[in-house]
């Protein structure tokens, strides 16, 4: 046994948050929250998007302040005026896992957590010695892999895992820590139904073999009929309801809109996109080959909502990219429709950046510029994507003696993540600064108009367009940045799992929304989602992947069952609990 906790209660009393936006708008985030948590208990928390759930976490974990109320845990009660020494207090009895956190060393799994051991002991994990650290800590590192279900990817390098296998590491990080308990917050995020099922018996084992008092947010219902032994229903900052799972999860699920019809399979056009024998090979440093795609074949119809399925690693991401041109194959071509000619996405040049300008890109790992308002960050993409950008982006190229091909691979790097499109002009040796003189922001007050139906469709009010990201809830971030990619209206749009955050209410606003513009605008949507209910409500057409191969494709629903049956995932069942 690596350790046992010590249980001790919890009990939140006349907790209070608001939060205050530069401009000095007051912004409630919990109002006279109580609550209490047996030890050794899960208690799940759900709710809406900006309901509060992460706010309270943070504030339980010792890194947010309150304004009224307290918290104690066993003997340690921390108050609003409490001094700095009782937050770090939390922090000790406390580990945290926020949603989309993947922040790990680059290097093996088993490195990944003998470092944070390092740290826990010696206080810095950075300066980790191996050459004594392994000595000292391998064998517990191997058993809270172990315990994660990660003993059989200690070697692998650790930026490579799927979505879901980075998830229980840093939990396994976490639990370096020895932690009293444990707060997660929507750990399955961004899973497949089997990765999924890996992650919460992950949790279920650490709740059990350690008796770890687990919290837990997640806007699943399947999460918490599975883990929660009771829940809390949290609405407006405050606790609506509280007790049994089921019955809490009924009374929050009563307020869904109802379902819009979307678009009919055979309600489409002609062929807009063709991938022909595809394919590319991707290899560790150690542990050899990991995953390789081989001749992929299918084409994307105009205005079909198309959705790649699958466990994670399959390769849907890795395809998802190919076909946008972020990334090259190593054979195969992805041609995309323009004025009646075939484009080559992989051959840099006007027409493709033609093409990647009726584009949009939603990446799984999305960020959104944390101290820009919405409207700056909005301007700046209609500058990027705006119907007259390749003709002035093309003069300005050549007044400062770039030629067509290397403007168009400059061009590309507005479709990827900031980070990666950082790292690529610095191994080019540019500054970000030629992306903004090349493709200069919208006009501010424009921006309004481009945004306003959007906005409606998504169900945001018009006001966040003056708010920071920083300043929004995970929900809000998620349809901010929906509604960033829309605004130029795009011919076609690829969403890499972007709705991993989202609570099944607005999940269904989402859905319907997407439904809305698809029909009034076309837009070809390429999606991933491992939401399978999302899937089936939204995609006209789905293509199932399994380790780099295209093993099925048609009817949403048949081919979606099909895949719950393959991952056999438990938290599925209604009487899960």
């Amino acid at each position: 046994m690596i350790f046992r906790v010590i249980k001790k209660m919890i009990t939140v009393k006349n907790l209070s948050k608001t939060f205050q936006t530069e401009d000095g708008v007051q912004i409630p985030a919990l109002t006279d929250v109580s609550f209490q948590v047996v030890p050794g208990e899960i208690v799940g928390i759900i709710g809406t998007s900006g309901s509060g759930k992460s706010t309270l976490l943070r504030i339980i974990r010792g890194v947010e302040s309150f304004d009224e109320g307290e918290i104690t845990i066993g003997d340690l009660t921390v108050k609003h005026d409490s001094p700095a020494y009782y937050s770090r207090k939390l922090r000790e009895a406390t580990a945290i896992h926020l949603q989309r956190s993947f922040g790990l060393w680059p290097e093996s799994t088993v490195q990944n957590v003998v470092r944070k051991l390092y740290g826990v002991k010696y206080g810095d994990e950075g300066l980790t010695d191996f050459e004594h650290a392994n000595d000292e800590f391998m064998e517990e590192a191997m058993e809270l892999l172990h315990l994660v279900g990660l003993g059989d990817k200690a070697e692998h390098f650790a930026p490579v895992l799927s979505g879901g296998e980075k998830q229980r590491l840093i939990m396994a990080r976490q639990l370096a820590k020895k932690p009293e308990i444990l707060l997660l917050d929507e750990p399955a995020t961004m899973s497949c139904p089997k990765t999924k099922q890996e992650i919460l018996d992950a949790i279920k084992n650490i709740n059990q073999e350690l008796g770890i008092t687990v919290l837990l947010v997640s806007h699943l219902p399947e999460v918490h009929r599975y883990l929660s032994h009771k829940l809390i229903l949290m609405e407006n900052g405050q606790v609506k309801d509280e007790g049994k799972t089921d019955e809490v999860i009924n009374k929050f699920l009563s307020g869904m809109d109802e379902e819009i019809s979307g678009r009919d399979s055979q309600d489409v056009g002609s062929t807009l996109i063709r991938v022909e024998n595809l394919a590319r090979r991707f290899y560790l440093l150690k542990g050899g080959h990991v995953l390789s795609l081989e001749d992929v074949d299918f084409e994307v119809k105009e205005g079909e909502i198309l959705s790649l399925i699958g466990p994670s690693g399959a390769g849907k991401t890795v395809l998802m990219r190919m076909m946008a041109g972020l990334d090259q194959p190593d054979g195969g071509k992805v041609s995309y429709k323009l004025d009646g000619n075939w484009v080559d996405m992989h051959q840099p040049g006007i027409e493709r950046m033609t093409i990647r300008r009726q584009m949009g890109f939603m990446h799984q790992e999305f960020s959104l510029t944390h101290h820009a308002t919405i409207r700056d960050q909005i301007a700046h993409r209609l500058g990027v994507k705006n119907e007259m950008v390749v003709g002035a982006a093309k003069k300005k190229a050549e007044e400062l003696g770039i030629s067509d091909q290397v403007l168009d691979i400059l061009y590309q790097l507005t479709d990827l993540p900031e980070n990666e499109a950082k790292y690529r002009l610095e191994k080019i040796g540019l500054s970000p600064d030629v992306l903004d003189e090349l493709f200069p922001s919208f006009p501010e007050k424009a921006v309004r108009r481009y945004a306003k139906p959007i906005f409606e469709a998504l169900d945001l009010p018009l006001e966040i367009l003056d708010r920071r990201s920083y300043e929004l809830s995970g929900g809000q971030k998620v349809r901010a940045t929906i509604a960033l990619v829309l605004a130029t209206q795009p011919r076609i749009l690829y969403l890499d799992e972007p709705f991993g955050d989202l609570d099944p209410l607005t999940l269904r606003t989402v859905s319907n929304s997407l439904k809305r513009i698809n029909q009034e605008f076309n837009t070809t949507f390429i999606m991933v989602s491992h939401h399978v209910d999302f899937i089936q409500e939204l995609a006209t057409r789905a293509i199932m992947m399994e380790d780099g191969r295209l093993v099925d494709q048609g009817d949403t629903r048949t081919l979606c069952e099909e895949f719950i049956d393959r991952c056999h995932a438990k938290y599925l069942e209604k009487e899960a609990v």
